[in-house]
C-alpha cells in the first residue's frame, strides 16, 4: 500500500478544519482535524504526524507557545497559519521554530503547495552529498548530523534542529565562504521568492546564529556582508559518521 503523508491540521474555526482535512485528502494526503491545543497533544500522541498545520490562535493555547513546546523536542515541520498579516506574528513564528507561515484568508491550493514544498526540501539532500558517504558535517569544532538533523556544539552540548535550521544550516554548509543573498537562501529554504520586506531570512539567520553560540555578525562564523547577503565563512569536513 503506497504511504500517504500525515497532516494534523489544529484549527479553531470547524468549517476550515473540515475544508482542509477533505481538500489534502482529495489530493493524496490522510488528513487529521484538531481544534485546540489538548487535541493537538492527544494527536500527536496517538498518531504518527509528518507535518503539523497549527493556527495562531487557539482557544486554550497560543500556538506560537506549543510551537516552542514542540520544537524544543521534536523536529516535526511546522507550518503556522495566523490571520493578522502583521510583520511581527511573521517573524515570531519563525522565531519559534516554525517552517513557513500562510496568512489567512489563503487558498487551499496554496496551502497545499506549501505543506509539498516543506515535505519534499525536508527530506530532500542535496545533490551533491550521497547520504552513505558524508553523514556528519564537521565545522569549527561542531558537528552537524545529517541524518539525525542534531547539531552538536564544540562543548558536547546535543541540539535538534527545526526543519528550517536544518536546512539553512545545510546551505550555508554546502557553500562555505560564498555569499548568498536573501533571495537565493528563501528560494532554497522555502521553494519561493522572498516577498516584499519579508524579514524571515533575517530571523532564521539570528536563531541559527544562537544556536552555533556565534555573536559576531562580521567576525563570527556566518558574517553579514552589507548589501549582499551572508557567508559561512568556516573549513567544513565530510566524515562517514559524528561518532
Amino acid at each position: 500500500m503506497e504511504h500517504k503523508d500525515r497532516i494534523l491540521i489544529v484549527d479553531d474555526d470547524p468549517d476550515i478544519r473540515q475544508l482542509l482535512v477533505d481538500y489534502l485528502q482529495r489530493n493524496g494526503f490522510e488528513a487529521l482535524p484538531a481544534a485546540s491545543g489538548r487535541e493537538m497533544a492527544v494527536m500527536l500522541e496517538h498518531h504518527a504526524i509528518d507535518l503539523l498545520v497549527l493556527d495562531l490562535m487557539l482557544p486554550d493555547a497560543d500556538g506560537l507557545t506549543l510551537c516552542r513546546d514542540l520544537r524544543a523536542r521534536s523536529s516535526l515541520p511546522v507550518l503556522m497559519l495566523t490571520a493578522r498579516g502583521e510583520e511581527a506574528d511573521r517573524i515570531l513564528g519563525i522565531e519559534m521554530g516554525a517552517d513557513d507561515y500562510l496568512v489567512k484568508p489563503f487558498s487551499p491550493r496554496e496551502l497545499l503547495a506549501r505543506i509539498r514544498s516543506i515535505l519534499r526540501r525536508t527530506r530532500a539532500l542535496p545533490p551533491n552529498l550521497k547520504p552513505d558517504a558524508q553523514r556528519c558535517l564537521v565545522f569549527a569544532g561542531r558537528k552537524l548530523d545529517t541524518a539525525t538533523r542534531v547539531l552538536t556544539s564544540s562543548a558536547g552540548v546535543a541540539t535538534p534542529l527545526s526543519g528550517a535550521e536544518f536546512r539553512l544550516l545545510r546551505i550555508l554548509l554546502d557553500h562555505p565562504n560564498r555569499v548568498l543573498n536573501r533571495d537565493q537562501l528563501v528560494e532554497l529554504i522555502h521553494g519561493r521568492e522572498a516577498e516584499p520586506y519579508d524579514r524571515a531570512i533575517d530571523v532564521q539567520i539570528s536563531r541559527l546564529r544562537q544556536r552555533l553560540q556565534d555573536t559576531g555578525r562580521e567576525s563570527g562564523l556566518i558574517k553579514t556582508v552589507r548589501g549582499e547577503g551572508y557567508v559561512l565563512a568556516v573549513v567544513v569536513e565530510g566524515r562517514a559518521s559524528c561518532e
